[in-house]
């Protein structure tokens, strides 16, 4: 299986933290893509109509996207009910977890477009502060709701993990463990987990 993108992407790291997890993590070439937000990569462009990192590429030469595919897609072919379990209730908890991971990652990749990408005097100051309360109350929610979900490894768990990790790698300025001792201590433990390790951004 080759995923397609650049490990600095959060939902290109998901995939990868996700492959080590369910023990395919030797069997997914991560081929080094990069996706311009104002330019046409051919290759992914051939690989799906959306254009965007990370597209899986199964070993039936099947491409798969966007990342949440992808994520079910290793579960499913590993074999694995515990990232996304089977059991209704359980399920979609965890998937509800996985989105407000997803949207965290979301929020942080825009963030960065807009103010380190888009030419200086273009940037739409009320679009950005309103990303700064939405991703603040996202981070209030996981303290206050989500304690529990994150003890166990699961592909939401692993989604809001990468995503805090995108935030301290590309935006430290929101500060996300402000006043937030469980998600520090959610973070800080799940770093240290070898599919992390094995993934973990390096500075430029």
């Amino acid at each position: 299986m080759k995923l397609h993108g650049d490990i600095i992407s959060p939902f290109v790291r998901m995939c990868l933290v996700t492959a080590q997890e369910v023990g395919l993590g030797g069997k997914v070439e991560q081929v080094q893509t990069r996706a311009d937000p104002t330019t046409v990569n051919q290759t992914l462009s051939a690989l799906s109509p959306v254009g965007k990192v990370p597209v899986l590429v199964t070993d039936h030469n099947h491409p798969l996207y966007d990342s949440r595919v992808i994520i079910e897609y290793l579960c499913h072919v590993s074999g694995n009910k515990t990232l996304i379990p089977d059991d209704g209730v359980k399920r979609f908890r965890v998937l509800t977890l996985q989105a407000l991971g997803q949207a965290i990652a979301e929020a942080g990749v825009a963030f960065r477009y807009e103010t380190a990408v888009r030419p200086q005097g273009l940037q739409w100051r009320e679009w950005i502060a309103r990303h700064e309360l939405r991703v603040k109350a996202e981070f209030d929610d996981l303290e206050k709701t989500w304690a529990k979900d994150l003890s166990e490894l699961t592909s939401g768990s692993i989604a809001v993990a990468v995503a805090l990790s995108y935030l301290d790698f590309r935006i430290p300025d929101w500060q996300w463990r402000k006043d937030r001792p469980l998600l520090q201590a959610f973070h800080d433990a799940f770093s240290r987990r070898p599919s992390m390790q094995a993934t973990a951004l390096k500075p430029a």
